[in-house]
């Protein structure tokens, strides 16, 4: 068995890769472990899951593992990742769990931990859980009689969050058409919900999961569905959800895409005009549009930049007081409100700006300009990948691109994780320059490194 944790919890094809027997595992040692200072007398945790048909497998596995370690479970049944983790301070619980593989096909699943604060794992606790696994080395907790744990059902976990979420915004959404595709996730239900309790007129789509069709050919990484339905209905705003519904996509009212860049900029303008976007400072990763920060810099803001992952947003953002921050995909984290990627919270700010500034979503989303980027794969041997760190004339090059491209546009180079590949990205105004710059730069790069 190779490493377990990724990015982002556990995943893999659900009852091979990720099967029950782990499934208990990790519930017994992620209890060891995340509790094992717990000064309570009685410690509990909340799961979650999205519509997966493997849910029920892996939770009740989950929810075993919880409870022979003495551990009450509080099941929420199928709910947002975001639900999860404000849940586990609504409730109190000392951490929580998400089965869910977010965006991928639902023959795959995922388990991720929550701490008490509804952060994820550090990487060095998740280390810790692994270890155990991977020893097969059980740990040394064995209650019996009343001292195992018991498992209950949380009802009301769905309007609880709609509650919350409501509580965010102070106008209501009357004459707004909303086209929505839930892509049949987590989000079936309670986001249609939220946005009809709000006054909004709402056109969904893909909100029949059947265990099997949850981010098959819809969600957000299927944008065009919602933009079709947006030209159907003449809809103002379009929204679209990936399967735990943690990331949001949205489409103007000329079925124009409106990626999280675009968002985080309209949403970060509104916080700036009232005085809460902390620091005057967006946090994004390295691999958001550069047309971003110059967005920002008409606000009289900056953009702070990190390594690709939701994760190191939130580093950063908790490190440094910011209170906005997230990637291109639509994964954005409002920290005064949550403390993950909050696909319904980032619809409804969004939606919520859109209001106020009584605006066309269209001129708003126009606020930024995108500007080409251009990625070009070199191939060099696995062991020469960080060679470009330390060779004075790729060094030499790339100085001279970028001093070219003259704050109007920017280089990037990335080594792969797992392939014998350089990615070198270029990003500013000339998309047939680009080509050519970053082509050149990526056969030299092959060159001295192969």
């Amino acid at each position: 068995m190779g490493k377990l944790f990724g990015t982002d919890g556990v995943r893999g094809i659900a009852n091979k890769e990720l099967t029950p027997e782990l499934a208990y595992k990790l519930g017994r040692v992620g209890a060891y472990e995340l509790l094992k200072d717990n000064k309570n007398t009685k410690a509990k945790v909340v799961i979650g899951k999205d519509t997966r048909r493997s849910g029920d497998l892996l939770e009740t596995a989950m929810a075993a593992g919880f409870l022979s370690m003495g551990i009450d479970v509080i099941s929420l049944g199928v709910i947002p990742t975001p639900a999860v983790a404000y849940l586990i301070r609504h409730l109190k619980a000392d951490c929580g769990v998400v089965i869910s593989a977010s965006h991928n096909p639902a023959e795959y699943n995922g388990i991720k931990f929550f701490d008490h604060r509804g952060y994820k794992l550090p990487d060095e606790m998740e280390a810790e859980i692994e270890g155990y696994i991977l020893r097969n080395e059980d740990v040394p907790t064995r209650p019996t009689g009343a001292d195992i744990g018991v498992l209950t059902h949380y009802n009301a976990a769905g309007d609880e969050y709609i509650n919350f979420l409501k509580s965010t915004v102070k106008r209501d959404f009357k004459g707004l058409k909303i086209a929505m595709d839930t892509g049949n996730g987590a989000a079936y239900l309670l986001a249609p919900k939220l946005f009809r309790e709000l006054g909004a007129e709402v056109f969904v789509v893909n909100e029949e999961p059947n265990g099997l069709n949850i981010n098959f050919n819809c969600g957000s990484t299927h944008p065009e569905v919602v933009q079709k339905l947006v030209e159907e209905t003449n809809a103002h705003v379009g929204i679209t959800f990936d399967g735990d519904a943690d990331r949001a996509i949205a489409v103007n009212e000329k079925c124009q895409i409106v990626d999280g860049d675009h968002i985080m900029a309209i949403c970060g303008s509104k916080l700036k005009k009232h005085n809460v976007l902390k620091n005057d400072t967006i946090v994004a990763t390295v691999m958001s549009n550069i047309g971003l920060e110059l967005c920002m810099k008409d606000f009289g803001c900056q953009v702070a930049k990190t390594k690709v992952g939701d994760r190191y947003v939130l580093e950063e953002m908790i490190k440094n007081n910011y209170s906005l921050g997230g990637e291109q995909s639509g994964h954005i984290i409002f920290l005064d409100y949550n403390t993950t990627g909050d696909g319904l919270l980032t619809a409804l700010q969004l939606v919520d700006t859109i209001v106020e500034e009584e605006k066309p979503f269209s001129v708003l989303s126009s606020m930024m300009t995108s500007y080409p980027q251009v990625l070009v794969n070199a191939k060099v041997k696995n062991e020469n990948k960080d060679g470009y760190l330390k060779d004075e004339e790729i060094i030499a090059e790339i100085k001279r691109i970028e001093d070219h491209l003259a704050g109007k546009g920017r280089v990037l180079i990335r080594p792969s994780g797992t392939e014998p590949l350089v990615r070198v990205m270029l990003e500013g105004q000339n998309q047939e320059e680009l080509n050519h710059l970053a082509t050149e730069l990526a056969k030299m790069i092959e060159e001295k490194l192969s």
